[in-house]
């Protein structure tokens, strides 16, 4: 078990102790990375780091531990409530926290559990979102809460970012950033690079931008970026619903797993002014089609946030492939408007959301032009006659090196076809069917095999699914109608 592992174990059965004091997994494990973030903050003001603190000596972690009883619990109200006030990064991070564990002693004995450990910054490159994310997904596994939301395994954020890239003095923005995985790899990416003063201060300052609905979330994200020594005055997390309007900025790179879940509980209102019949709308000239799905908004919205030539890498569910309507038009206009050069079809079992059927797609934005951009659409299958579990055979970076390798990111232009790497000339996409982009070509092994069938939960999942999008499908074609 390594250090980092045996770190969480650590913390995960004390919080079996204060289950029992009625403290629930999330409050547990929100308490658990303010103390966590004033220890690791501490160690950065000491040897090898020595970094400046933001935190006044007087709230930061040393302060806390003179501290015993109701002096200990009192204290700690304190920090929380002034750290809450504070500017910048630091006041994002502390916004309205609240003790949640009232028993002096309790509180002592986390306090000196955290103390215990060596050094929490010294576990490995990013123990912090380790033992951050390690506590969250143990929260997902046993409350199933929907906290696996936020995960994408970091297999997958890994080879993304190898993909995509990203150089020194190059802005890049997740509109659905959760805790920043996408963020930090890029930081760490970049990171490798000989740079300059003005290059570092560009990595510290400007490079990363990012958006969740979630506060608990952006809280996590603000963390890990400030114990990377990412972030200036101003926290470049914000708490937001991105999809609400266009940002106005444009970035070189968008790395981005909106979240699963097909439907918006707001509807869209497009360019040419159609208005769903509910309450809350938004209105948003840059998209190419009004509909409730939210991935084909945040697809949209994506394209929107892209530079010229900016390059995007964005997780989608399958429907985003072949749903008609909304749909069709999104796919058209997308393969017109952006080179769309690469799709990765992910297998199963690599998400917290049971059942959820994946794909990665890379696009480069291009200025206006007659001529379609996409000249073909290159697709690599990791799904048929593979399968992962999120316990027993979980997805790691060697079982994507192959797609690294033909995905060639030196030089994406010159590539060779494999078993599993196929390409489609954008003549053959626009004479299928709805423009459906889910194709595939290997044998399925599991469909001639009754003894792999899906398992029936899964299978009535998707039929659930399909239904709802031929719903509304329908809906949409009746209002047109209407009209």
């Amino acid at each position: 078990m390594s250090n980092e592992s045996m770190a969480v174990q650590k913390l995960w059965n004390y919080c079996n102790v204060l289950r029992d004091d009625g403290v629930s997994y999330g409050d547990y494990v929100e308490q658990l990375t303010y103390l966590l973030f004033l220890k690791m903050d501490d160690e950065q003001t000491k040897p090898p780091f020595n970094r400046v603190s933001k935190i006044p000596k007087n709230l930061n972690w040393e302060s806390l531990l003179k501290k015993d009883g109701d002096e200990l619990e009192v204290h700690y109200r304190h920090i929380l409530e002034s750290l809450g006030k504070e500017k910048g990064m630091i006041g994002v991070i502390f916004r309205k926290a609240q003790n949640k564990i009232q028993d002096p002693a309790k509180l002592k004995r986390l306090v000196m559990l955290i103390e215990g450990e060596e050094t929490w910054m010294g576990m490995g490159i990013d123990v912090k979102g380790a033992i951050y994310e390690g506590l969250l997904q143990k929260n997902a596994e046993d409350t199933k809460s929907g906290a696996g939301q936020y995960f994408t395994p970091r297999a997958l954020i890994k080879a993304m970012v190898e993909v995509i890239q990203p150089k020194p003095g190059e802005t890049i923005c997740d509109p659905a950033c959760g805790t920043g995985g996408f963020l930090l790899a890029s930081h760490d990416l970049i990171s490798k690079y000989p740079l300059d003063i003005e290059q570092k201060q560009f990595l510290r300052e400007g490079t990363f931008h990012g958006w969740d609905i979630v506060d608990s979330v952006v809280r996590l994200c603000t963390m890990n970026l400030y114990l990377h020594g990412i972030g200036g005055e101003d926290s470049p997390i914000v708490t937001d619903d991105a999809l609400a309007s266009d940002p106005g900025e444009r970035f070189d790179i968008v790395l981005t797993n909106p979240p699963f879940g097909k439907k918006s509980s707001i509807t869209i209102v497009n360019g040419e002014g159609k208005i769903e019949k509910e309450s809350l709308t938004y209105q948003r000239n840059d998209f190419w089609a009004t509909t409730s799905n939210k991935q084909l908004n945040f697809l949209q919205h994506v394209k929107t946030l892209l530079k010229i030539n900016g390059r995007a890498a964005i997780v989608v569910p399958d429907n985003v492939l072949f749903e008609g309507g909304a749909g069709e038009t999104v796919r058209k206009r997308l393969l017109q408007q952006c080179d769309v050069h690469t799709l990765l079809r992910l297998p199963t079992g690599i998400f917290y959301a049971q059942g959820v059927k994946a794909n990665v797609l890379f696009f480069d934005k291009r200025p206006a032009s007659e001529k379609p951009w996409t000249e073909k659409l290159w697709i690599y299958d990791l799904r048929t006659n593979i399968h992962f579990t999120l316990k027993t055979n979980t997805l790691r970076y060697e079982d994507l090196e192959d797609f690294i390798k033909c995905y060639n990111p030196q030089n994406r232009h010159e590539r060779t076809e494999t078993e599993r790497f196929k390409a489609f000339t954008y003549e053959e996409i626009m004479k299928r069917d709805k423009t459906n982009l889910d194709i595939f070509w290997l044998k399925d092994n599991s469909l001639g095999d009754s003894e792999n069938l899906p398992d029936p939960k899964l299978l009535a999942l998707e039929i659930a699914e399909d239904l709802e999008s031929a719903l509304d499908e329908f809906k949409r074609i009746y209002e047109e109608l209407e009209e």
